[in-house]
C-alpha cells in the first residue's frame, strides 16, 4: 500500500510538472507573438563604413552626438545658410521628416560657416525647417566633423551640400554631393526604413 502511495505521488508530480511546463509554453508563445517585429537591416553595401562619432550644438545649445541617433535611419546634411542648392534641398527634407520619423528616420542638418546660433535660427525660423539642425559648440567642430566624414569615406567634402544616409547600425551607406529631391533620397532610403 505504502509503495502505491508513493508511485501516486510520484506521478502526480509528473504530471503537475507537465501541466505547469504546458502553461509555460502557452505563456511564452503568446509573449512571442505580442513582441514588436523588427524589420531586419537590408544589406549594406560593398564599401559601407561605420560613421564617426561627433558631438555638435543644437541651436538651444543641447549637445548631440552620433550615439545619441543610434538605432534610427540618419539622413545627415551638411549645409550652409548661404548656399542656394542646400536651401533647394529643405522643402523636400521638411517632407521626408514629417513623413518618416515615426518610421524611424532622423534628419540632421549640419551648418557650416553660417554665422550664429541666432542668426541660423532666424533661417530656421523662416524656412520652417522642422529638423534638427546642429552647429560648433565652440569653434570649428562642424569644420572637423566635415571632414572626419570626409575622410571616413575617402573623399574630402570640398562643397555643400554634402548628405549621408546612415543605418540603423551606423553605417554609412550612400553619399551625395549636390542637392537631390525627395524621391531620390526616399529611393536610397526605403530599404533602410
Amino acid at each position: 500500500m505504502r509503495k502505491i502511495l508513493v508511485v501516486g505521488i510520484w506521478m502526480m508530480a509528473i504530471a503537475g510538472m507537465t501541466l505547469a511546463e504546458g502553461c509555460g509554453e502557452k505563456d511564452n508563445a503568446k509573449a512571442a507573438t505580442s513582441k514588436k517585429i523588427v524589420k531586419p537591416q537590408s544589406p549594406r553595401p560593398a564599401g559601407a563604413v561605420l560613421a564617426p562619432e561627433f558631438s555638435l550644438a543644437t541651436l538651444d545649445g543641447d549637445i548631440l552626438s552620433m550615439s545619441d541617433l543610434q538605432g534610427k535611419v540618419i539622413l545627415l546634411n551638411f549645409w550652409a545658410t548661404w548656399c542656394a542648392p542646400c536651401r533647394k534641398e529643405i522643402p523636400d527634407f521638411i517632407k521626408l521628416y514629417d513623413k518618416y520619423n515615426e518610421a524611424g528616420l532622423e534628419i540632421v542638418g549640419v551648418t557650416l560657416s553660417s554665422g550664429s546660433p541666432d542668426k541660423i535660427q532666424q533661417f530656421v525660423d523662416k524656412w520652417k525647417m522642422n529638423y534638427p539642425v546642429l552647429t560648433d559648440i565652440q569653434g570649428q567642430e562642424t569644420q572637423q566633423t566635415a571632414m572626419v566624414f570626409g575622410q571616413a569615406v575617402r573623399q574630402p567634402i570640398s562643397g555643400v551640400p554634402t548628405t549621408f544616409i546612415i543605418d540603423r547600425d551606423g553605417y554609412i551607406v550612400k553619399m551625395y554631393v549636390g542637392p537631390r529631391s525627395e524621391e531620390i533620397f526616399y529611393r536610397d532610403l526605403k530599404p533602410y526604413l
